[in-house]
């Protein structure tokens, strides 16, 4: 048995991932005098220690043989790296996917880095570039968290 058409698919959906929202939504960054989330990672941590976690995570849809049909990236970068040697955890939203309040990112994604900081008792970096949030509070109460 042969996985080779699952690891293009995965291939695939990192590709797409890496070019975020695409050509034009990457230049209304820019033309709004913003870097995206991905040069922000890069320039903040070491030049190559960045790992990026979860990067083909996303909304999907598949035909009926199963092939992929459509992807849109989930709407947040997580990963881990260095500043300095010193290893942080980092995640930032990616506005390029979707912009606005985070309130439709996959909400395991968000928690990771902060698992992972509190694990390896290192930093945690989250690169907030937005407005809104709300919907962060209604995730929690599908964890079972009381607020008031």
């Amino acid at each position: 048995m042969s996985w080779k058409e699952e690891l293009d698919e995965l291939a695939r959906r990192k590709r797409i991932a890496e070019q975020m929202g695409g050509p034009d939504k990457v230049k209304r960054q820019h033309d709004n005098q913003k870097l995206t989330v991905r040069e922000r990672i890069d320039r903040l941590l070491d030049a190559g220690t960045f790992h990026e976690v979860g990067a083909t995570a996303g909304a999907t849809q598949y035909d009926a043989d199963g092939k992929l049909v459509s992807y849109r990236p989930s709407n947040q970068v997580v990963g881990r790296g260095e500043i300095d040697g010193r290893p942080v955890a980092i995640s930032g939203d990616d506005f390029t996917v979707r912009g606005g309040a985070s309130d439709a990112r996959i909400l395991e994604k968000s928690i990771y880095p902060e698992k992972l900081a509190r694990d390896l008792r290192i930093p945690l970096i989250r690169l907030v570039d937005g407005t809104g949030g709300g919907g962060s509070v209604k995730d929690l109460d599908k964890l079972g968290y009381t607020y008031v």
